[in-house]
């Protein structure tokens, strides 16, 4: 008895600090970590993951394909028809139209604020909603989404923009809506990431926008609900081919003793990062198989190709990553978040306006007419916008045919959903006759995060998180369900 207690006595004195604080957790802690969290605690155990009081009722849809468009896509040349503004070219926009509203330090010490005509003609699709000329292939669905003309948000720089869309905060560190969804709601499919992301860039990389990895971060939240990215080149995610000499069988020994080991470091200090990693080091391995396949188009018949456009055959274009959505979606990844970069028009918007248009709008259309015929669009939600639109009035020389733009525009602006529970053909919301403030039915970023969380059967009030004290949500304290363009 003496030689135990000495041996146990030594093995207590060679702990570190961060040992014994660890293994603390495994008593009093992990009472108390139980108490605060509740059923979030207690569903960890779940096959699949997600919360075992969610979905909090039937959702129309299943899955969630994000089309972001970063840099601001204008929306009074793309998708708020605004016949004055051809009229009034050249000339101020009223003080009174203007006041109140919150600028860019590029263009709030202007003197003069000159009304900027679109940049192309308007006519009206099958729905009867007016869509740019510059939008040809968006206006031949117009019958099939649902065109929200009155966003507002209070971000007018590009990242903070972009981080606000994505995790209800204009500041970094808050889970990411793909990481919300994962959490509540957990995996389809085993074999593949439940949240996937892709990014790509106009050709002539124009606006210079960067990815943040936390745009699609877990934030707080276990990491195993983070996006995985993938890559336009080369392997799709990093080390997916195994060295030479390496074979399946030695692979699987090999994850199998990791996870043992991890296993045992669970057991002694109870932290839920070390589940985490003996999770994706199997999903690593399960994606060695389900990515190649993936990722393989040659299966792929040549008028569906056709459909995307020619930029499809090029790997980490945006025509390639949205026929890639459509295939995860086929496959039951619940969260594709796609990001293209190139909107940013300050000085350039009478050329690039147009490239950017052809690179995205028919392989975006492409993707909802593809779902559709193969019964995927009733239950997979589309979304299609940037993170602000673009001011009414012109940056720049307006009368230089070339160099002049919009600058970063909050208070107004347009974006388009389709398919699952979505009233199809609709327009929503309404600005005044410069498109410069929303007069009618205001979504705000939270109203619209609430919308999609509600369309996959979340009641956003429910889906939280304990952090430091406090409970966190994807909205805030904010977000009302926008029930007038729900189907």
């Amino acid at each position: 008895m003496l030689s135990e207690f000495v041996q146990h006595q030594a093995s207590c004195l060679n702990n570190t600090r961060r040992q014994f604080f660890g293994k603390s957790a495994m008593g009093v802690g992990t009472a108390a970590l139980a108490s605060m969290l509740g059923k979030e605690a207690t569903s960890a155990s779940a096959p699949l993951g997600g919360l075992s009081n969610f979905p909090n009722y039937p959702g129309k849809a299943k899955r969630i394909i994000y089309l972001m468009q970063t840099g601001a896509p204008s929306h009074v040349d793309l998708l708020d028809y605004k016949p004055l503004t051809f009229q009034k070219h050249g000339e101020n926009i009223p003080d009174s139209v203007r006041e109140g509203v919150r600028l860019s330090t590029m263009t709030a010490g202007y003197d003069n604020y000159p009304t900027l005509a679109p940049q192309a003609q308007f006519h009206r699709g099958p729905s009867g909603t007016m869509i740019s000329d510059l939008l040809p292939y968006t206006r031949e669905i117009s019958d099939k989404i649902c065109v929200v003309n009155s966003m507002h948000t209070e971000a007018v720089n590009h990242a903070p923009a972009v981080t606000f869309f994505l995790t209800g905060h204009q500041l970094p560190g808050r889970p990411s809506m793909g990481a919300w969804l994962s959490y509540g709601l957990g995996s389809a499919n085993e074999d593949l990431p439940n949240f996937m992301v892709m990014t790509s860039v106009d050709r002539q990389n124009s606006c210079g926008q960067l990815f943040y990895d936390y745009y699609w971060g877990s934030g707080f939240i276990p990491t195993k609900h983070q996006g995985v990215k993938f890559r336009g080149t080369g392997d799709p995610v990093l080390y997916l081919s195994d060295p030479d000499g390496v074979s399946r069988k030695m692979k699987k020994g090999m994850i199998d003793d990791i996870a043992a080991l991890n296993t045992e470091h669970y057991n002694e200090v109870a932290d839920p990062e070390i589940q985490t990693r003996i999770a994706q080091y199997e999903m690593a391995y399960r994606m060695q198989t389900s990515v190649p396949d993936l990722t393989d188009i040659s299966d792929e018949p040549q008028h569906i190709l056709d459909m995307y456009g020619p930029d499809v055959h090029r790997p980490g274009s945006f025509a390639r990553n949205c026929l890639m959505a459509r295939r995860m979606a086929e496959r039951g990844v619940q969260y594709v978040q796609l990001m293209h970069a190139g909107w940013d028009q300050h000085n350039n918007i009478p050329t690039q306006l147009a490239i950017q248009c052809k690179d995205t709008d028919q392989p975006s259309a492409a993707l909802v007419k593809d779902l559709e015929q193969r019964g995927l669009l009733d239950d997979t939600l589309v979304v299609w916008g940037g993170e602000f639109g673009r001011t009414p009035f012109g940056q720049g020389d307006i009368t230089n045919p070339l160099k002049h733009g919009r600058d970063h525009h909050g208070a107004a602006f347009s974006l388009w959903m389709a398919g699952a529970g979505v009233q199809p053909g609709m327009q929503y919301g309404k600005t005044d006759e410069y498109g410069y403030n929303v007069v009618e039915n205001k979504v705000h970023i939270h109203d619209f995060q609430a919308t999609l969380l509600h369309l996959m059967g979340i009641d956003h009030e429910q889906l939280t998180f304990r952090f430091q004290g406090r409970r966190f949500r994807l909205t805030d304290v904010h977000g009302h369900v926008v029930k007038d363009i729900l189907g």
